[in-house]
C-alpha cells in the first residue's frame, strides 16, 4: 500500500535529517513492504529528497512566515520534504501528497502540525501555479 511506502519513507526522511552524510538504503528497512512497486516508490521518495534536499530546503524556508526553517519540528520538517519530494520529483498528484502527509502529521506530529504542513506546502504551490501561469 502506497499509504504505508510513504509512512516508511518519512521515517527515513527523519531520520536523515539528524545525519548529514548520505549512505545506503539499507534494503531491511523496507522489508515490510510486500509489492515490488511500493518498495521502488519509497526507495524513490527517500533517494530523491537526499539528491535535491538543499533545493527543497531553500523552497520550505522561502515560505516560512515569521520563523527560521531551523526552528520547525523535525517531524514536520520531515513531512514537508516528503511531500515536496513527491511533488517536485515523482510527479505525484499535489493533493494526495499534501493529503497524505497531514494524515501522517496527525499521527506522529503535534495537534496544529497538520494545519501548518497544509499552509506551507498550500503556499507553495499556489506561488508555482503563479510562476508556471
Amino acid at each position: 500500500m502506497r499509504t504505508y511506502a510513504r509512512e516508511l519513507a518519512f521515517q527515513l526522511i527523519f531520520e536523515r535529517l539528524f545525519v548529514k552524510e548520505n549512505y545506503i538504503i539499507d534494503e531491511e528497512f523496507f522489508a515490510s513492504l510486500k509489492k515490488e512497486g511500493d518498495i521502488d516508490f519509497a526507495k524513490s521518495i527517500v533517494l530523491n529528497f537526499e539528491k535535491h534536499r538543499e533545493e527543497i530546503k531553500d523552497t520550505i524556508s522561502s515560505h516560512l512566515i515569521g520563523y527560521e526553517i531551523d526552528r520547525v519540528y523535525k517531524v514536520d520538517l520531515a513531512l514537508l520534504f516528503e511531500a515536496l519530494t513527491e511533488i517536485n520529483y515523482l510527479d505525484t498528484p499535489y493533493k494526495i501528497a499534501i493529503n497524505e502527509v497531514v494524515e501522517l502529521a496527525k499521527k506522529y506530529s503535534t495537534e496544529k502540525s497538520s494545519k501548518f504542513i497544509n499552509g506551507v506546502l498550500s503556499s507553495i504551490i499556489r506561488s508555482n501555479n503563479k510562476n508556471n501561469n
